[in-house]
């Protein structure tokens, strides 16, 4: 694992797209705070620039660096999810504006996968995590669902948990509002 963390750090690092495993379905990852490489993920999916997208954090801390006013008891709600959740805090800070919706919340989710915390503990910045699909088709529950062209049009393929066959699911995602008030959007 470690000599694939090494080679998916390399390529993000130079402005690369990897196509990787995750605590939910395969995705699409890069660098959150580099333009250039978020545009690179908007072309590959085909998907319209103005759609936000989801970052990963390898823990509760690293949350803080990218929401300015994060929720009161951040450390008890996160801590409380007992499966992947993102959620969209208001207002990010340090994020490519490419990345974000217009009224410039941010969607986080602190992963526990392994390979991802791992790579994330070594990038020291939020990794996009879209979903390795064509935009509108459906996400791909395993490797071998991803679509020929997603797999064509990537800088590297982390050679990590391909052969596995169980599918798997999106994230939950919960909203917090400007109040604080929290908002199920998926179950």
């Amino acid at each position: 694992m470690n000599t694939e963390v090494n080679k998916a750090l390399a390529i993000i690092e130079q402005g690369g797209i990897i196509l990787y495993p995750t605590d939910t379905v395969w995705g699409l990852g890069c660098d959150a705070t580099n333009e250039a490489a978020v545009q690179k993920i908007f072309a590959i999916k085909e998907r319209a620039e103005s759609k936000s997208l989801v970052m990963l954090l390898p823990d509760v801390k690293s949350v803080f660096n990218f929401v300015a006013d994060p929720y009161p008891d951040l450390m008890g709600l996160l801590d409380s999810f007992d499966r992947p959740t993102t959620v969209i805090y208001p207002q990010a800070i340090g994020i490519a504006a490419n990345a974000l919706p217009t009224d410039g919340s941010v969607a986080i989710r602190v992963t526990a996968d392994p390979f991802c915390k791992m790579l994330l503990k070594r990038l020291k910045k939020p990794l996009v995590s879209t979903s390795a699909n064509i935009s509108g088709m459906p996400a791909p529950q395993t490797f071998a669902t991803i679509d020929e062209r997603i797999k064509s049009r990537v800088d590297y393929i982390v050679d990590h948990r391909q052969e596995e066959t169980e599918a798997t699911a999106p994230s939950r995602i919960i909203k917090i509002g400007d109040d604080g008030s929290i908002k199920v959007i998926r179950e």
